[in-house]
């Protein structure tokens, strides 16, 4: 390999040790930008990884013992040595906002600052006894935080050997148990509608959007938000379709297609929508929480695909309730005539719905 010429400046005492010494410093100082090289390109192949170089130069007798140094080197974020808790937590929000709703963000930036410890000592003993529930957020936290700094394969090496797991095989066994054994009335379930609507009015149209379309509390809320707002500019065609009578939750992308739970299409007669349109948005689900449990929304979602079976397929109603992903969807529901087709079935659904919460 061709060479060149340069000239650099060496401390005059640094360079005659070298020289008692026997070191070839012309040989010496290209290994070292060797080394210098290849530690600059490991640290940047590294997500947040950031690596510090400092402008003074250290003696001979500074320099650690194993020679493994590089000069006064910092690597921080790729490797983080225990001890070190200095990150950039407002930067680490915006990294999540990027991919996480505001209040997700928040969470596990709060859990992250918490327990940021465990993952810079490399020590999950404390995340070890933590109850399962509580457990599984620091984890997924601190896996977002060793994402960001860039160090998520020494995560992934401390989690394997701690052997903690996120959710316990147990708990999983118990929750499909749970699901399998637990029979929802559906006549109890939309009785409790009705009681709902006598105890808080003013929710009416959107305990009833719940009851006829399936959707999950947030899902419910954003949506009976989102038809307001647009009745307002006069844009609500943009989102619910008047000739199919459906809403198109699929053309908000940021509001419904979230990266565990999806909402595409729910079908909602006409009737429902011009009431709601006509309303005050809610600030939020906990608005809804303080007037009425929230306990059992889960139940009437239930509920819905349990009048929906008499009608749909099972393929069809996981589309309805957002449990397929998105390429899924693309290549085997977004077809308007299937879209019409099913709107027949599932109105037949929704009327013997609408005689129970009536």
């Amino acid at each position: 390999m061709a060479k060149t010429r340069t000239t650099i400046l060496i401390e005059k005492a640094i360079l005659k040790e070298a020289q008692e010494l026997g070191i070839n410093v012309s040989k010496a100082t290209e290994n070292s930008l060797l080394l210098l090289i290849k530690a600059i390109k490991q640290v940047n192949s590294g997500m947040g990884a950031r690596l510090i170089i400092c402008s003074e130069t250290p003696s001979v007798s500074e320099l650690p013992a194993t020679g493994q140094g590089i000069g006064n080197l910092e690597v921080a974020g790729s490797n983080p040595a225990p001890g070190i808790k200095e990150v950039d937590w407002n930067a680490f929000r915006k990294w999540l906002l990027q991919n996480k709703k505001e209040r997700v963000a928040n969470d596990v930036l709060s859990y992250a600052k918490r327990y940021s410890h465990c993952l810079f000592n490399a020590d999950l003993t404390e995340i070890a006894s933590m109850n399962p529930g509580k457990r599984r957020m620091v984890m997924a936290s601190l896996s977002n935080l060793a994402k960001f700094l860039g160090v998520y394969d020494q995560w992934k090496n401390t989690v394997r050997r701690y052997g903690v797991k996120w959710i316990e095989v147990g708990v999983k066994d118990k929750r499909m148990i749970d699901r399998l054994t637990k029979v929802v009335d559906a006549d109890d379930v939309y009785n409790w509608v009705k009681q709902c609507k006598m105890e808080a009015p003013e929710l009416t149209d959107f305990l009833d959007l719940m009851a006829l379309s399936g959707m999950r509390l947030e899902e419910a809320v954003n949506s009976y938000n989102l038809i307001i707002k647009l009745a307002i500019q006069g844009k609500l065609s943009e989102y619910y379709d008047t000739e199919k009578q459906a809403l198109e939750h699929y053309k908000f992308k940021d509001l419904f297609l979230r990266k565990g739970k999806k909402a595409f299409v729910s079908f909602v007669p006409k009737e429902l929508i011009e009431r709601i349109a006509d309303n005050e948005p809610l600030a939020s689900r906990h608005t809804v929480g303080k007037r009425v449990s929230k306990a059992r929304f889960s139940d009437l979602r239930e509920a819905h695909a349990s009048i929906l079976t008499k009608h749909l397929s099972q393929s069809e109603i996981d589309f309805l309730h957002g449990r397929i992903g998105t390429s899924v969807f693309m290549q085997n529901y977004f077809n308007p005539a299937l879209i019409g087709d099913l709107k027949e079935r599932v109105f037949k659904a929704i009327k013997e719905i609408e005689t129970k919460i009536s």
